[in-house]
């Protein structure tokens, strides 16, 4: 029965991360160009051959590394607001659904929108945007955010569970996400591609911004703060996490190590895999993803104290199942508080029926009860 399972679950997996037909390789680009603005750096030399490209990303890594509370480092935005429009779907599908289309038209949200404080060169991917779902009471506040090519209705339907459990929500559209998507492309490529310094200039980018939340946040009176992230956005808060305080309570809805190893056997990532794999290898590759890959990241993670919940699937073919357990055994031995869950299926059909339901009680679950005992623990100390 077990075989029989697992058959069916990777053929439907397999299935699932085929629905999108819009994927478009691309070659290898250094994208140094995206490096001019970052810190750590002594100067800005442009380098000239694959070789002087590739050695020049590779030693920034190190030194983002080894400095990366620097590296992480960003000035408040001045211009925080809420905006109130009209809610659409972006799709990024080469067809969108009617369906879905057609169930947002004609109702509104309210979104936090602000200058990000990593500037592009895409001008609609610099205003970053947060749909907020506050919580009629409490001094509870996440940030959440998605899986890479979200649409910006991914994992709205959280929020209103958590909103019931006295927890305000900012839903963060990641870099060239939704409404921050430049019209050249359908999906959010730029977050993630072929283009080294593009991707790890987005994965700044989306730590930054998620900083900036929680400086909002405080601002509106919230005391306490966790984050929750699925996927590409997992990696993007524990990023987070690792280099901000604030944040007391963490969920890791899929986790993995080095994010060269996810792009490289990652079923849904097989197409950057494919315009690398002819110029460059995987250990060449992480060397210049290091400084945005969570296993870099573990003794700045420990300094600080909060709790965790970690989720990771079966049958995952997009975050490998021993990348996974490689993260529970890194929390393990580095003492972090953490829970870990096991979902019975795999990346993309966690958000299919039954499982979606489970993992959301997982999450929910967690984030409320943990949140309870911060705030019982902190009106026991002021009594």
């Amino acid at each position: 029965m077990r075989t029989l399972y697992s058959r069916w679950m990777y053929n439907w997996e397999t299935r699932l991360t085929k629905v999108d037909n819009n994927r478009v390789v691309r070659p290898l680009e250094w994208g140094i160009e995206f490096t001019r603005e970052w810190p750590c750096r002594n100067g800005f030399m442009l380098p000239q051959t694959a070789s002087e490209c590739e050695h020049y990303l590779s030693e920034y890594n190190s030194r983002a590394v080894a400095n990366s509370d620097e590296f992480f480092s960003y000035k408040k935005p001045g211009d925080f607001r809420l905006e109130r429009r009209e809610i659409q779907v972006f799709s990024t599908r080469e067809v969108p659904e009617p369906k879905l289309e057609e169930k947002v038209r004609g109702t509104y949200g309210e979104f936090l929108r602000f200058t990000s404080p990593a500037r592009t060169p895409y001008p609609e991917n610099n205003l970053a945007n947060a749909r907020w779902f506050p919580a009629k009471k409490g001094k509870s506040a996440i940030v959440l955010l998605p899986q890479w090519n979200s649409d910006a209705l991914s994992h709205n339907a959280l929020c209103p569970t958590l909103n019931r459990l006295g927890i305000s929500v900012l839903r963060l559209s990641m870099p060239y996400h939704d409404i921050r998507r430049p019209a050249e492309i359908q999906r959010a490529d730029y977050a993630v591609s072929a283009n080294i310094g593009r991707t790890l200039d987005a994965t700044r980018q989306g730590v930054l911004d998620i900083r900036c939340c929680l400086d909002w946040l405080q601002d509106q009176g919230y005391t306490k703060l966790g984050i929750l992230g699925t996927s590409l956005g997992s990696c993007y808060a524990f990023l987070a996490a690792a280099h901000d305080p604030r944040i007391e309570v963490a969920a890791f809805n899929h986790a993995s190590t080095y994010f060269a190893d996810v792009v490289w056997h990652g079923q849904s990532t097989r197409h950057i895999r494919e315009g690398l794999e002819p110029e460059i290898t995987l250990e060449r590759l992480r060397g210049m993803w290091t400084a945005i890959s969570p296993m870099s990241y573990f003794n700045q993670f420990a300094r600080f104290k909060r709790k965790s919940l970690l989720i990771y699937a079966t049958y995952d073919l997009t975050f490998l199942p021993e990348f996974s357990r490689q993260v529970v055994e890194q929390f393990e031995a580095h003492g972090i508080d953490h829970k870990v869950a096991v979902l019975p299926c795999g990346h993309y059909s966690t958000g299919e029926t039954p499982y979606k339901y489970m993992d959301a009680y997982y999450l929910c679950s967690f984030l409320g009860k943990t949140f309870k005992s911060i705030h019982t623990r902190a009106t026991s100390r002021q009594r």
